[in-house]
């Protein structure tokens, strides 16, 4: 359970500054909402299989397949600014 001290600490840490009303105002209010997780843990979930994702979608990927590349020399046709066998681009770093 959470009492005064421990919530002071708490809005510190999130660098909210609470006052003495704001405190007395929220500290039930978080209370109850601590007291319905308590709630969801005590749930038995043994029979229930873990979601990875609410669709159940599977891999939408394609299988990989080797295909043969372009041509070198075909590739380099487009190319704006070559040297020797390689595309040519200007420097970043």
């Amino acid at each position: 359970m959470i009492d005064k001290k421990t919530l002071e600490h708490v809005s510190k840490l999130a660098k909210i500054g609470l006052n003495e009303q704001e405190m007395d105002e929220f500290l039930p209010q978080i209370r109850s909402i601590l007291n319905l997780f308590d709630e969801i843990n005590r749930a038995d979930t043994e029979a229930i299989e873990p979601t990875f994702h609410v669709f159940g979608l599977k891999n939408v990927f394609r299988e990989d397949k080797v295909k043969p590349s372009l041509d070198r020399e075909d590739v380099l046709k487009n190319v704006p600014k070559k040297e020797k066998d390689y595309v040519k681009s200007p420097r970043i770093l």
